[in-house]
């Protein structure tokens, strides 16, 4: 039964930070309490865990832009995070998860804000019948959290912009990604902040179970700061990623292009290239050059750069820098 109900709100905008405080209060969680975890990541997408970055997002366009990628522990579909929307995290035992009363502290946060909320399906709240918060799920070792989105003031534009991958074809074993209408809830409620609307759900987690608030010591940061860097490296976005295929073809002036990768752990396992050009060598080099090369565009160019001539490892690399 839960009778502490401890409050946590981050100060970083990193999410890798965020991701790595979000895991260690889980951890380090105290008997019979419920941690309600309070964060914001600036210019992130978050994918969840058994999804794939190439399919999910547009990595090009947030490389231009300089938006990082974060993996989380939970389920679920790909998300864009800034300074407009506020995470929360409900953490407790798993014999005291409830998650009727969980999305009851959002629906009557909201309600303070003068905003009519309700649920749709097990994931999604809706306010005008459109969606402002998803839901994900995570549980290890007797213990349980549930996280998500509040979206208060988020450029909704970065969300279509970043979500929306150009692949020509991509098939994947990941988990995909559901879209849906979403709103800001500051439509609803001019003036709206994420500040305020951290004070409301801090309000109303009190309410709903008849707790006063109370703050939660943090973990070190020397801990913090060992796992974000794991939760940041390369291996833990890209390498984890479920086996997938990949084509794309194109016409250049020394031939027609058609290139397909299988790769597994963001690696190429195989790399096939059908053409007409003349060298009859060539399928053969590519597919020596990529086999075993990384989904790195850095890995990818040298690799190419090896083999080819400068201007067709150019056109190779064009062909995959799609996803990349």
């Amino acid at each position: 039964m839960i009778s502490n109900l401890l409050i946590y709100k981050s100060g970083s905008l990193d999410p890798y930070i965020n991701l790595a405080t979000e895991k260690l209060l889980f951890d380090t969680l105290p008997e019979h309490s419920l941690i309600l975890y309070l964060w914001q990541n600036e210019n992130t997408v978050v994918i969840g865990k058994n999804q794939n970055p190439w399919e999910e997002c547009s990595c090009p366009l947030m490389a231009e832009d300089g938006v990082r990628l974060a993996r989380r522990l939970s389920g679920g579909g790909a998300v864009y995070h800034d300074t407009g929307n506020l995470n929360f995290t409900f953490i407790c035992q798993s014999e005291d998860y409830d998650l009727s009363k969980q999305l009851g502290v959002i629906i009557s946060a909201c309600g303070k804000a003068g905003i009519k909320a309700e649920l749709s399906g097990r994931n999604d709240i809706l306010a005008d019948g459109r969606k402002f918060s998803g839901n994900a799920f995570y549980n290890s070792g007797g213990r349980s959290y549930h996280h998500g989105t509040l979206l208060i003031s988020s450029d909704t534009y970065k969300v279509r912009r970043y979500l929306t991958p150009d692949s020509e074809k991509l098939r994947s074993k990941g988990v995909r990604s559901v879209s849906s209408r979403i709103i800001n809830l500051s439509e609803l409620s001019p003036g709206l902040t994420t500040a305020l609307m951290a004070d409301y759900m801090l309000s109303a987690a009190g309410d709903v179970y008849a707790l006063s608030p109370s703050p939660c010591p943090g973990p070190s940061a020397e801990e913090t700061e060992r796992l974000a860097k794991e939760y940041s490296a390369w291996e833990f976005l890209y390498g984890g990623t479920l086996p997938f295929s990949y084509e794309a073809k194109a016409r250049f002036s020394w031939g027609g292009a058609e290139l397909k990768l299988n790769t597994e752990k963001g690696t190429v396992r195989s790399a096939v290239l059908y053409t007409d050009s003349m060298d009859h060598l060539l399928s053969d080099k590519v597919s020596t050059a990529l086999s075993g090369i990384r989904l790195k565009e850095a890995d990818i160019k040298e690799a190419l750069s090896r083999h080819l001539n400068e201007d067709i490892a150019q056109d190779i690399l064009s062909l995959i820098k799609k996803i990349l």
